[in-house]
């Protein structure tokens, strides 16, 4: 399986609002993007970890092949 691509906190903001999710708001170093129900945190760093990619792409519901490498 290929690997998740390193994204930052700005790219993965930028990819989610391509995909209909909007930035509702933003506290310090994090943004919470929400589409319909589903709604998470986004952190703004210059590295996202892979754990917290993961997690953001099982909440949004989105294919995983749009965060690869």
């Amino acid at each position: 399986m290929p690997k998740l691509r390193v994204f930052s906190g700005a790219e993965l903001c930028d990819l989610l609002a391509k995909q209909g999710f909007e930035r509702v708001r933003q506290r310090g170093s994090h943004v919470i993007m929400r589409r319909g129900i589903a709604s998470f945190p986004v952190p703004l760093h210059r590295a996202v970890d892979r754990g917290t990619l993961r997690a953001i792409i099982r909440q949004s519901g989105l294919p995983r092949e749009l965060f690869m490498a």
